[in-house]
């Protein structure tokens, strides 16, 4: 089997379709096809099928996508021992953190690098599912899932643990429970709140309180964007579950974090990158800092 035609079947796992295979590649949809069907002629099981108008991977391809990722990453260590420039701090790192993870880590860490190895940066906020796929385009993604939510795919990408980040809920300054040290869930089942979209991994966090509390919770306004959600909080216009550490810097001047006295709450940062990735040195310098930053931040 072809290294390459491999690939492209892992990017089209990624990436959903040939038409983005094709132009992340900047090659032809139909030159893709082609290679996809070369592949297939050389495997006696169906390795896509379709879904509507588009192609996915049937349980076989995606078996045969995840050893190519193996395969991979045997021929970047294979390159790695026989030339030195897998060592070089002059290869650009490509970063993806979802919005409160780059507030809280995006400066520290270009502080503590120092423009070595170069830095591409980007904000990606995702549902939980396509945080993997994101490491088609970047080198490191900084992703969040909740605690009952599924581990990541360790047949894809290789995960490492950042933060245990602590959920607290955000209330107005003057609200009667901003006083307290600490709230109870029972407390809260009568106010307005702010969630997330339907689908991105902090949306579950309301689903259990209501459960918790024994009635639906009104979700008066969903914003994704913590430091938007922050404002409506200092408004008074509702209260939101917030990130304890990546979001320190919006709960000031009217806006206070307390925790659930009777409900643990709490997200799981991670760092995602394919394995071959991982075998360049500048990739793997970008990642040590940034476990340094995050720890610091958890301080």
């Amino acid at each position: 089997m072809d290294a390459a035609h491999l690939r492209l079947l892992r990017e089209l796992g990624d990436r959903g379709s040939v038409a983005a295979v094709a132009a992340a590649l900047h090659i032809s949809a139909s030159a893709v096809s082609q290679q996809l069907a070369s592949l297939q002629a050389r495997v006696p099981v169906p390795l896509t099928m379709r879904r509507g108008r588009v192609l996915a991977l049937t349980p076989a391809g995606e078996a045969l996508a995840a050893a190519g990722a193996r395969v991979d990453e045997a021929l970047t260590a294979a390159r790695e021992a026989v030339g030195a420039f897998l060592e070089s701090d002059d290869r650009p790192v490509r970063v993806s953190a979802f919005h409160s993870a780059g507030l809280a880590l995006f400066g520290p860490l270009l502080r503590a690098l120092d423009g070595t190895p170069p830095l591409h940066l980007t904000d990606a906020d995702v549902a939980h599912h396509a945080f993997p796929g994101l490491t088609a385009d970047h080198d490191l993604v900084i992703a969040h899932r909740l605690a009952h939510d599924p581990r990541w795919p360790s047949d894809r990408v290789v995960a490492t643990g950042l933060l245990e980040e602590p959920l607290d809920i955000a209330l107005p300054a003057g609200h009667p429970l901003a006083s307290r040290s600490r709230v109870h869930a029972a407390d809260l089942a009568d106010e307005s709140w702010v969630s997330v979209h339907e689908g991105f991994p902090l949306a579950g966090v309301l689903d259990h309180l209501a459960a918790r509390v024994g009635r639906p919770l009104r979700i008066a306004h969903r914003i994704n964007e913590f430091s938007v959600t922050a404002e409506v909080v200092r408004a008074g216009g509702a209260v939101a579950v917030m990130p304890r550490t990546t979001t320190t810097s919006l709960a000031a001047d009217g806006v206070v974090l307390r925790p659930l006295a009777d409900v643990d709450l709490v997200r799981h940062v991670d760092v995602l990158a394919r394995p071959d990735t991982l075998a360049y040195a500048a990739v793997r310098r970008v990642l040590r800092t940034l476990r340094t930053v995050a720890a610091e931040a958890a301080g």
